[in-house]
């Protein structure tokens, strides 16, 4: 059931939690080395966290339509069909991500600590994640993405993620 589950909070269910709202967490942090106005230095800065942290809250959210979700993935149209397909498992509606911390850690990625919840109840806590800066947009990491479809599909790689490997 736990997989079920999460595969359902993996894939396209989820929001900042049944009852929280998608403000970025108050424990987020920035380690950036630079503060000029440069486009980098302004990706790695707190609204670098900001970001992130609205991206995964909204990609984990049942309500974020599917052409949100995919946009805010890396390579996300690769993943549409699974991102579809988990939104249909049992207790998705109810699934969210709640993020604790985002650590920018270049111009162009971010680590990102999350919990996915059910009904506000946290199943899968403290996870360790990638945001990417692409277009100039930050992205749940497919590399995250596919390491909860690994959890969702009983420990083993779906072919998606092969093909982004």
């Amino acid at each position: 059931m736990l997989l079920c589950a999460l595969g359902t909070s993996v894939a396209a269910c989820g929001s900042s939690g049944s009852s929280s709202s998608s403000t970025p967490s108050p424990s987020a942090s920035s380690t950036s080395a630079s503060s000029s106005a440069s486009p980098s230095a302004a990706a790695s800065g707190g609204n670098a966290v900001a970001e992130i942290t609205a991206n995964w809250t909204a990609f984990f959210d049942p309500k974020t339509p599917l052409a949100k979700r995919i946009s805010i993935l890396q390579n996300g149209q690769v993943f549409s069909a699974a991102i579809q397909g988990s939104s249909r498992f049992p207790g998705a509606s109810t699934a969210s991500a709640k993020v604790t911390k985002v650590t920018v850690t270049s111009p162009t990625q971010a680590k990102v600590t999350y919990s996915i919840l059910l009904a506000g109840t946290p199943v899968l806590p403290n996870q360790s994640g990638v945001a990417v800066l692409e277009g100039g947009t930050w992205k749940v990491g497919d590399a995250s993405f596919c390491a909860l479809l690994t959890l969702e599909n009983s420990g083993k790689p779906m072919a998606v993620c092969k093909s982004v490997a």
